[in-house]
């Protein structure tokens, strides 16, 4: 599917999903938020379950958590939740080497990026998702406004 289609599939999505903007923002917040995390095997599952227990918009949060956490900004993403983390934190940054193939090295060292990727994936989630609520709102209102107007009748 071409970009130009997917963009268009994204904007009718977005015209059709029910609630008020502020509902709808909030539900994109969300899913920005769990989409900024480095959770990834776990972002729909996260979103879910967020949702039925915040009671709040399925179908925007899986939007919001797509559009942040995808293939293309994935690889960017983590590297920097992991240098904020790094900095945050005061660690030094790991040098992602095993010496050797031992299972225990490869975990230590997992645990070693883990702790400071989801320190800055948090941080950068909430940079992210407190602007993704206000351009959210802002876009169903004047979406919803512009489709709302009566045609103009010609002359």
């Amino acid at each position: 599917m071409a970009i130009k289609d997917r963009i268009r599939e994204f904007y009718i999505r977005f015209l059709s999903l029910s609630g008020s903007p502020q509902e709808i923002a909030r539900a994109m917040a969300l899913g920005v938020f769990i989409g900024a995390t480095p959770t990834i095997p776990f972002h729909t599952a996260l979103v879910m379950v967020s949702c039925l227990a915040l009671r709040q918009n399925i179908t925007a949060a899986i939007l919001g958590a797509t559009i942040v956490s995808n293939p293309l900004t994935i690889p960017f993403l983590y590297l920097a939740a992991y240098e904020l983390g790094v900095v945050v934190l005061g660690l030094p940054a790991n040098p992602f080497a095993v010496a050797g193939y031992d299972i225990r090295a490869i975990l230590e060292i997992g645990l070693h990026i883990l702790y400071p990727m989801l320190v800055g994936g948090v941080l950068l989630a909430a940079a992210f998702a407190v602007p993704s609520y206000f351009l959210t709102r802002h876009a169903v209102v004047r979406m919803r406004t512009r489709h709302a107007e009566p045609a103009e009748p010609s002359p």
